[in-house]
């Protein structure tokens, strides 16, 4: 993912005034994910998590309207630094498990990520719900066709369509680093790489 794709994702919140506001904001938000990372996204308030992170109530409420919003923005901030997308020479399969392999890595973050996937199915137009519609439509578009320049590379069989396929190991991707979290001895990097067996060409004799 380019720089200039990320600046063009839309700002989760409030951005800050000025280069001074933009600052304090990015600020809050790394703090914030280091508590997140510390305590977990249980169901503390807003007025709880600025006291955890030693800013004002209204500091906050300055750049998020609620403590969804605040997750959402966290998260969000965390993977745009992370930049899980991707070379042009990676395979579909190697994207995706460096991205799931890179969130195991960071302390809370699977966590964090399922705690908000569950709120964005409780109700439509919510922060989390918006975040991961759109979300979920950009990573199946680029693994899809990341996936149809490998079917015509000749790498990935071609019987299936690339769209499915990309449905598919993203589901694959969520459920077993579920399973991990609730038992950590699964073997997501190898099980997610068995894809790469599943898709390969038949063998011509």
């Amino acid at each position: 993912m380019t720089s200039e794709e990320k600046r063009a994702r839309p700002v989760i919140g409030r951005a800050g005034s000025y280069e001074k506001g933009v600052a304090r904001r990015q600020e809050i938000l790394e703090r914030a994910a280091e508590v997140f990372r510390e305590r977990g996204a249980d169901g503390t308030s807003l007025r709880r998590i600025a006291t955890a992170i030693g800013v004002s109530h209204a500091a906050l409420l300055h750049y998020f309207d609620s403590r969804e919003q605040l997750l959402v923005a966290v998260y969000e901030h965390a993977e745009a630094k992370r930049d899980t997308s991707g070379d042009a020479a990676e395979s579909a399969v190697d994207v995706l498990v460096k991205a799931a392999m890179i969130n195991i890595g960071v302390p809370g973050m699977v966590e964090l990520y399922t705690t908000l996937v569950a709120s964005a199915l409780a109700a439509d137009g919510t922060p989390s719900n918006e975040f991961f519609t759109d979300r979920f439509e950009r990573i199946r578009t680029e693994l899809t066709e990341r996936l149809a320049a490998e079917q015509a590379a000749g790498t990935v069989r071609d019987d299936v369509e690339p769209a499915d396929m990309a449905a598919l190991l993203i589901a694959a991707s969520d459920g077993l680093q579920i399973q991990w979290l609730l038992e950590p001895s699964v073997e997501l990097e190898r099980t997610l790489a068995t894809f790469s067996v599943l898709l390969a060409p038949p063998a011509t004799s």
